[in-house]
C-alpha cells in the first residue's frame, strides 16, 4: 500500500552510490538488472554513462553517482542498474548494488535540513533514520533534468 499523506506504509528500494545509501520508491521502479556494458554516445551530458539494449529498445544509463555530485563510478559486476520511469521516458540508473526493500510509515520520512543546499533537496524528498543509518529518500523527478529527456531520443 502507497499513501502520499497520513500514516500509511510505503515501499522503498534501498540502494548504495559511493559510500553513500539512497532509497527510491518501488512504484517507480520497472527492474533491477546486473550491470552490463553501456555503449557511450558522443556530446551526452555528464552524467549519462551510455545506452543498452533492453529487449529492442535504447536504454539510456545514468550514473547516479555523477548526476548527485559524486564521483563518477567504474562501474564492476557488483553494479545493478535500476530501470525506473521518469516522466513517460524509461532509464537505468548505474548504482553500487540494491542491499534491500523496505516497508516503513511515511511518518518515519523527515525532511532534510534546512543547511542543505536548495540542490542538494531538489533530489532529496526526505530523510530515513533506519537501524543507525540515514538513507536518502530520492525524487525521480529531479533525477532527469527536463532538458535531458530526449537523451535516448
Amino acid at each position: 500500500m502507497h499513501e502520499a499523506n497520513g500514516a500509511g506504509t510505503r515501499e522503498l528500494i534501498a540502494f548504495l552510490v559511493g559510500s553513500q545509501e539512497f532509497c527510491v520508491d518501488v512504484m517507480g521502479v520497472r527492474e533491477i538488472r546486473v550491470w552490463t556494458q553501456a555503449t557511450p554516445v558522443a556530446h551526452a551530458p555528464a552524467f549519462m554513462y551510455g545506452v543498452i539494449n533492453l529487449r529492442g529498445a535504447v536504454l539510456p544509463i545514468i550514473d547516479l553517482a555523477v548526476r548527485l555530485g559524486l564521483s563518477p563510478t567504474t562501474p564492476t559486476s557488483r553494479h545493478a542498474v535500476l530501470v525506473v520511469e521518469i516522466g513517460s521516458q524509461m532509464v537505468g540508473l548505474l548504482v553500487e548494488g540494491v542491499s534491500e526493500i523496505l516497508t516503513i510509515n511515511q511518518d518515519a520520512i523527515q525532511s532534510a535540513p534546512d543547511i542543505v543546499s536548495h540542490m542538494a533537496k531538489s533530489f532529496v524528498q526526505g530523510i530515513l533514520p533506519l537501524d543507525g543509518r540515514m538513507l536518502s529518500l530520492l525524487s525521480f523527478d529531479a533525477i532527469l533534468p527536463s532538458e535531458g529527456m530526449q537523451i535516448a531520443a
